[in-house]
C-alpha cells in the first residue's frame, strides 16, 4: 500500500492527516480481508492509493470521511471527488461534488453524486455523463452499475459530436435518445431500448431496439448497414452484408444482393493473416435471367518463406467479358493471374513466375492470348574491382503458349562491365561494354515476306560499347541556384538483329521521349533491339529556390549514322536525325505544378506528341488538367488525343465539392465521362452525394447515369444508395 499526503499548513497537521490517511487505507484493507470470499478475490489485486486534504474518522458509526482533492486508485480505477465517505459496515463509498471515475478501458464517468461498492463494481450514479474512449458522449438522468461490467442508464442520450457540425450548444448534429441504454462490457456493446435518432434536434427515425459495439471493439460479427442501388441492367438492388469475425486473424463478409431485373447474386470476401503472409479473396456467383451461370474470383496472397525468400499469387477471372462491369465489381480491361517465387541476395535477385490473361474487350481473342509459364529472371551485380569496374549479369527465359497462333520460347543472357569516372573539372563519365545473347524457338510464326509460317530455332548476339558524358554546372545568386547540364552519349553496336524469325511479343509499342533518349535500348522488352552506331545529346537548364521551388527545361535529340527500318514512320526515329524531345517543369511552390512533354518534328518543329499536366491553386480552389496527344505509329495502336480535368474546392472546414471530366478529342470528339460531387464531413458525420455519367458502350453495357447518396454516422455505420 502507498499512503500519500497533499499540501498542509503545518508539520503537526501534516503528520496527523498522514496518520489518518494511512489509518483509512488500513481499515479498508482490513475490512476487505475480514470477508473470506472478498479476501480471496482481492489477494492478487493491486494496492489502493489514496490522497486527500482532510480525513476524519467516526469510530462510533464506522464511517470515514475525506474532503478536498480526494483521489482513490484501485485496480486501474481512479475515483476523484470533492468529498468521499466510506461506510465500513455496508462497504459503500459515496462520492459527491465534481465526481469523475476513470475506468481501465479508458471511459470516464462524470457526476455530482456516485454511490459505489468498495470494489468499484456496483453502484448508482445520478445525472450521469460518460466520455467513452473514442470521445463519444453519453448523458443520463440515472445510472446503475452491476458486477463491474454492466451499466444501465435511464433517459439517456448518445452522440459522438463534440462541436464539429453542432447546430448550437444544445443540439448536436445527430444524437440517439433512448428511455434506457445498457453498456454491456462483457459483450462489449451498447444496447438501446425505445430509441430514436435526431438530426439537428429533429427526430428522424424511431428504433424500438438497436445495438452497436462499444469503442473497445475493432471488429465484430453481425449484419452491416444495407445499401441500395440502381442500374440499367440490374434495376433496383438491395445488398445486406454479414460480417463474420472468425478469429483475430481471419474474417468473412457475405453479401447477398436482390435485384428487380435479374436474379439475386451472392458475393463474399475472405481475409486471413498467417503471421508470415496474408490472403485476400473475393468471389461472386449468380444465375442470370437466362439461367446462365456468371461469377468471378479475385484472390491475392503473399507469404514470406524466410528473410530472403517469398512467394505469392493473384488469381483474377470472370465467367465472361462484361460481368464485372454489369454487376459493379472492380474491373480492368485485362484480368491478370500470376504466381511467383522470388529470392533476394545482397547483390542478386531471382524471380520465377507465370502469367495467365483474360481480355475483356470485344477485340480480345482468347485463342491468341498467351499462357506465360514459366518466366525466370536472375540479376547479379558484382563488386567494383581494383580498376573501379563493376560487372552486371542478367539471365532470363520465358515460355509462351497459345491454343491458336505462335508459341515462343526464349533464353537470354545479358552481361556487361561499367566504369564510372569523374574528372578534375567535374565532368562525369560512364563507360560500359555489354554483350547480349538471345536464343529463340518458335512454332507457327507468321512472316511478312513468306507465305508459310516459321517453326524452328533462331539466335542473336549483340555486343555494345557505350560512353556517357555530362557536366553539371551550378551558380548561386541570392536565394536562387541556376543549373546547366549538357549531356551526351555514344553507342557503338552492329546493325540489325531484328530478324523476322524472332517474334515480337514484349516490344510491340514504345514511345520516344525524354525519359528514354539516353537509354541503350529504346525498346522496353527483350524481343526487339536497337542496333547501329548512334549518339544522343541534350541540354538541361534549371532554377532551384531555397524554398524548394524549381523550374527546369530540357531539349535533346538522337543521331544515327544511317536510317533504321526497325523504326516505322511516325516514331520519330525513322531517319538519321530524330525528332526533338523536350520537357518543361515549373514548380515555384505547392500551389502551382506544370509538366509539359513534347516531341517536335526535326524539320518544322510541329508537335508529334504533346503531354501536359498541371495543378493550380490551394485547397480552397484547386484545378488540375491533363492533355495528351500522339499520332498513330502502327496498325495495332491508334493515335490518341484526350483532355481530362478536375476542379476541387474546399468551401469551408466541413464542405467540399469537385468536378471531373474526360473528353476524347480524336475525330468528332466525345465526352467519355463526367462526375460532380458534394461532401460534408465533421468528426461524427459524413454526407456524400455524387452524380456520374458514363458514355461507355460495350455489347450489353450501355451508357448510364449514377447518383450516389451516402450518410456515414461515425461509430454507428453508414447508409448508402445508388440511383
Amino acid at each position: 500500500m502507498i499512503c500519500n499526503k497533499i499540501s498542509h499548513s503545518s508539520s503537526n497537521k501534516g503528520a496527523i492527516l498522514k496518520f489518518y490517511s494511512c489509518l483509512l487505507i488500513s481499515l479498508i484493507f482490513c475490512l476487505f480481508i475480514q470477508n473470506s470470499s472478498r479476501a480471496e478475490s482481492l489477494k492478487n489485486k493491486e494496492p489502493i492509493i489514496f490522497t486527500a486534504d482532510e480525513v476524519t474518522n467516526d469510530d462510533e458509526n464506522n464511517v470515514i470521511k475525506a474532503r478536498g482533492n480526494v483521489e482513490i486508485s484501485f485496480e486501474n480505477n481512479v475515483l476523484i471527488a470533492d468529498s468521499i465517505t466510506y461506510n465500513e459496515i455496508q462497504d459503500i463509498v459515496i462520492a459527491t461534488g465534481n465526481v469523475s471515475l476513470l475506468e481501465p478501458n479508458g471511459n470516464v464517468l462524470f457526476s455530482e453524486y456516485i454511490e459505489i461498492s468498495g470494489d468499484f463494481k456496483s453502484g448508482i450514479i445520478k445525472n450521469l455523463r460518460i466520455r467513452l474512449s473514442d470521445n463519444a458522449r453519453i448523458a443520463a438522468t440515472f445510472g446503475r452499475r452491476t458486477n463491474g461490467n454492466r451499466t444501465e442508464m435511464i433517459n439517456a442520450v448518445y452522440s459522438p459530436c463534440n462541436g464539429c457540425g453542432n447546430i448550437n450548444e444544445g443540439d448536436p448534429l445527430w444524437q440517439v435518445k433512448a428511455t434506457k441504454v445498457v453498456h454491456n462490457q462483457e459483450k462489449k456493446q451498447l444496447e438501446y431500448y425505445n430509441s430514436w435518432m435526431e438530426m439537428a434536434g429533429v427526430p428522424v427515425m424511431y428504433m424500438p431496439y438497436f445495438t452497436h459495439p462499444d469503442p473497445s471493439v475493432k471488429r465484430k460479427s453481425g449484419f452491416l448497414t444495407p445499401s441500395t442501388g440502381a442500374s440499367t441492367y440490374l434495376g433496383s438492388s438491395l445488398s445486406t452484408p454479414y460480417f463474420y469475425a472468425i478469429s483475430p486473424s481471419k474474417d468473412l463478409t457475405l453479401t447477398p444482393t436482390l435485384t428487380s431485373k435479374e436474379n439475386a447474386f451472392l458475393s463474399g470476401r475472405y481475409r486471413q493473416h498467417f503471421g508470415n503472409g496474408e490472403l485476400d479473396s473475393t468471389l461472386s456467383s449468380t444465375f442470370d435471367s437466362d439461367n446462365e451461370f456468371r461469377g468471378h474470383v479475385n484472390s491475392v496472397g503473399k507469404f514470406d518463406i524466410n528473410e530472403k525468400w517469398r512467394w505469392g499469387f493473384n488469381a483474377h477471372r470472370s465467367t465472361d467479358d462484361t460481368y464485372l462491369r454489369l454487376y459493379k465489381f472492380p474491373s480492368n480491361r485485362t484480368l491478370t493471374s500470376r504466381a511467383f517465387i522470388e529470392g533476394f541476395g545482397s547483390n542478386n535477385y531471382l524471380l520465377v513466375d507465370g502469367y495467365s490473361f483474360q481480355g475483356t474487350a470485344v477485340e480480345d481473342d482468347r485463342g491468341t492470348t498467351p499462357l506465360v509459364v514459366p518466366t525466370i529472371t536472375y540479376n547479379a551485380l558484382g563488386e567494383p574491382n581494383i580498376y573501379g569496374m563493376r560487372s552486371s549479369w542478367e539471365a532470363s527465359s520465358v515460355v509462351m503458349t497459345r491454343s491458336e497462333g505462335v508459341d515462343t520460347r526464349r533464353m537470354s543472357i545479358h552481361g556487361g562491365l561499367t566504369r564510372p569516372f569523374v574528372s578534375k573539372y567535374g565532368e562525369i563519365f560512364n563507360f560500359s561494354a555489354n554483350i547480349n545473347g538471345d536464343l529463340y524457338h518458335v512454332d507457327s510464326l507468321k512472316r511478312a515476306t513468306y507465305k508459310s509460317n516459321f517453326t524452328g530455332f533462331s539466335y542473336r548476339l549483340s555486343p555494345k560499347l557505350e560512353g556517357q558524358w555530362r557536366l553539371p554546372l551550378a551558380k548561386k545568386k541570392g536565394s536562387i541556384s541556376e543549373t546547366l547540364e549538357p549531356r551526351a552519349s555514344i553507342i557503338l553496336s552492329p546493325y540489325g538483329g531484328n530478324h523476322d524469325t524472332i517474334p515480337n511479343e514484349d516490344s510491340i509499342d514504345f514511345e520516344f521521349d525524354d525519359t528514354n533518349l539516353f537509354g541503350n535500348n529504346i525498346f522496353t522488352g527483350y524481343d526487339k533491339i536497337e542496333g547501329g552506331p548512334r549518339a544522343s545529346y541534350g541540354l538541361k537548364w534549371g532554377l532551384i529556390g531555397d524554398n524548394g521551388g524549381h523550374t527546369s527545361i530540357f531539349l535533346g535529340q538522337r543521331y544515327r549514322l544511317k536510317a533504321d527500318s526497325t523504326f516505322i514512320a511516325g516514331s520519330g526515329l525513322e531517319e538519321n536525325l530524330s525528332d526533338f524531345v523536350a520537357r518543361l517543369n515549373i514548380f515555384p511552390n505547392k500551389y502551382l505544378d506544370i509538366l509539359y512533354r513534347t516531341r517536335l518534328d526535326k524539320d518544322n518543329f510541329s508537335p508529334k506528341r504533346n503531354e501536359f499536366q498541371t495543378t493550380l491553386g490551394p485547397d480552397a480552389l484547386k484545378v488540375s488538367a491533363n492533355y495528351i496527344f500522339f499520332s498513330s505509329q502502327n496498325d495495332q495502336f491508334s493515335g490518341r488525343e484526350e483532355l481530362s480535368g478536375s476542379l476541387f474546392t474546399k468551401l469551408n472546414r466541413n464542405w467540399s465539392s469537385g468536378l471531373l471530366g474526360r473528353y476524347d478529342m480524336k475525330d468528332d470528339g466525345d465526352l467519355r465521362n463526367f462526375s460532380v460531387n458534394l461532401d460534408y464531413e465533421c468528426e461524427c458525420f459524413l454526407f456524400s452525394t455524387s452524380f456520374k455519367r458514363e458514355f461507355y458502350q460495350d455489347r450489353d453495357i450501355k451508357p448510364s447515369d449514377t447518383v450516389l447518396f451516402k450518410l456515414t454516422f461515425k461509430t454507428l455505420g453508414d447508409v448508402q444508395t445508388n440511383l
